[in-house]
């Protein structure tokens, strides 16, 4: 079986709830998506999924994914898909770094041989752990009262796990999480998601502040050793998620005890190929994780999904949904929130089907 061609189609995605922020003024309300096609001589076509957060939240940006296909895609084909971590490295020498450029292509070759197997990506990525698995839901930033008042909500929705947006002025994120705090219920879980936004003073008397709280502390500043910093010094459970980039910051952070959580995004380790290697180490070393990408829309709610569901169910802290959070479906047979869980397909490959009238006509055609 040999690559015949790749494509890439632009997608806009719009928030249900208008906007989404977070630290620093960060905001989107439209999100510029990636959908990716591989064909192949055997008629087998496979999908991905390549949605950054806007170009200001990691190093990765929108129109610079469809440029990067563009520019490794011509020696990518005659490849085989099915041979996909000889086609990763393939991938690292045409291109140094960029791994959400690789990202869409790589998860469109796990869809092809999930296809030509038989089998769902869940079952080739080490197994199918339960029924579903647990969810969880971002509350965007907003003064106190408004982000306390939509965890009745998303309560409602099923969701027992919320992510409260925090990271711009420590003594309103102090009362943003004290809000939030009151509204908890028994089996509810809360965190305090910073996204790098604090210095590690205003880190310091936050976790201080907050210190007869439930909450888990995510990313609180920008670097690995201002993180490292203020674990030392607050007893609550610790999630790094951006500085998380590779298999190396995962053993320095074990053998640190720098975290109790890690974020593992499927297109910051370049698909679902790293991002397995990465879960599985954190599965022996005992690290929980939050299975997740950066945005996205039914095609990475499907990815998100097969690597979640075939991580160990003890270890998987949660994952997302993102498909729910926005107005455009771009496919069918995507998983489907029910009650704030969330189930792989069971079909060969992905499991999803794009729809052609959303996709529209490719940005980006290679052969």
């Amino acid at each position: 079986m040999k690559i015949t061609k790749i494509a890439a189609y632009r997608v806009e995605l719009p928030l249900r709830e208008g906007s989404y922020k977070w630290s620093g003024g960060k905001s989107v309300t439209v999100f510029d998506s990636t959908l990716v096609r591989v064909d192949t001589d055997a008629g087998v076509t496979g999908w991905g999924e390549v949605c950054p957060l806007g170009p200001f939240y990691l190093p990765a940006y929108a129109a610079g994914c469809r440029a990067g296909i563009a520019e490794i895609g011509p020696a990518l084909l005659g490849e085989d898909p099915r041979e996909i971590e000889r086609l990763n490295l393939r991938m690292d020498a045409l291109l140094k770094g960029h791994p959400y450029v690789k990202s869409g292509i790589d998860i469109a070759c796990w869809d092809i041989l999930g296809q030509v197997a038989g089998l769902p990506v869940c079952t080739l990525l080490g197994g199918r752990y339960g029924d579903d698995f647990v969810l969880y839901r971002a509350i965007s930033q907003e003064d106190p009262e408004a982000m306390a008042q939509k965890v009745a909500g998303y309560r409602d929705e099923g969701y027992r796990r919320f992510q409260l947006k925090v990271g711009g002025d420590p003594d309103v994120d102090i009362d943003r999480i004290h809000a939030v705090a009151a509204e908890l219920r028994p089996g509810d879980r809360l965190i305090a998601d910073a996204n790098t936004g604090w210095t590690r003073h205003e880190a310091m008397r936050v976790v201080r502040a907050v210190r007869d709280v439930d909450v888990y502390i995510e990313q609180p500043c920008p670097s690995y050793e201002e993180c490292l910093a203020v674990r030392r010094r607050t007893d609550h459970p610790f999630v790094l998620d951006e500085v998380v980039d590779g298999v190396d910051v995962l053993v320095r952070g074990h053998a640190d005890l720098a975290m109790d959580v890690v974020n593992i995004k499927i297109s910051k380790f370049g698909g679902l190929t790293r991002a397995r290697l990465a879960r599985d180490l954190c599965a022996r070393l005992g690290i929980a994780m939050t299975i997740e990408d950066s945005w996205g829309g039914d095609i990475t709610t499907a990815a998100i999904a097969h690597l979640a569901h075939s991580t160990p169910t003890e270890l998987l802290f949660t994952s997302t949904d993102f498909n729910s959070y926005v107005t455009v479906s771009t496919a069918e047979g995507a998983p489907q929130r029910d009650g704030g869980r969330l189930a792989a397909s069971t079909e060969p490959g992905l499991g999803v089907s794009p729809r052609a009238d959303v996709l529209g006509e490719p940005v980006v055609e290679v052969g």
